[in-house]
C-alpha cells in the first residue's frame, strides 16, 4: 500500500517529469517538422537553381552558335571584297599596259583636280 499511495513531493515529481516528456516529445516532433519543411524548401531551391543554370547555358550556347555564324559570314563579305578588289587592280593594270599615255593624262588631271579640292 505504501507503493500505492504517494505523498505530495512525489506526485509532484511524478508530474514534473510527465510535462518535461510530453514538452520533450513535442519538441522533438517541432524540430522534425521544421527539418522536413526546410529539405523541401531546399529541393525547391535546388531546382530552381538547376533550371536557371540549363536556361543560362542554353542562351550562351545559342549566342555562341550566332557568333559562329556571323563570323563564317562575315569572312565570306571580306573574301567576296577582296577578289573583287583583285579584279578591279588587274583590270586597272591591264588598261595601263594597253593605254600607258592616256593613264597617265588620267592620273595628271585627277592628281591636279585632287590638290585643287585639298587646297580649299
Amino acid at each position: 500500500m505504501n507503493n500505492q499511495v504517494q505523498n505530495p513531493e512525489e506526485q509532484a515529481a511524478n508530474r514534473i517529469d510527465e510535462s518535461a516528456e510530453r514538452v520533450k516529445q513535442a519538441t522533438s516532433q517541432a524540430v522534425a517538422s521544421t527539418k522536413d519543411a526546410v529539405e523541401r524548401a531546399a529541393d525547391t531551391v535546388e531546382g530552381s537553381l538547376h533550371r536557371a543554370t540549363d536556361k543560362v547555358a542554353d542562351v550562351a550556347n545559342r549566342a555562341t552558335d550566332k557568333a559562329t555564324d556571323l563570323s563564317e559570314k562575315s569572312r565570306e563579305v571580306y573574301d567576296q571584297t577582296m577578289d573583287r578588289a583583285d579584279e578591279w587592280l588587274d583590270q586597272a593594270r591591264e588598261y595601263v599596259r594597253e593605254k600607258p599615255v592616256q593613264s597617265v593624262a588620267i592620273a595628271l588631271g585627277a592628281g591636279w583636280l585632287l590638290g585643287r579640292i585639298l587646297r580649299r
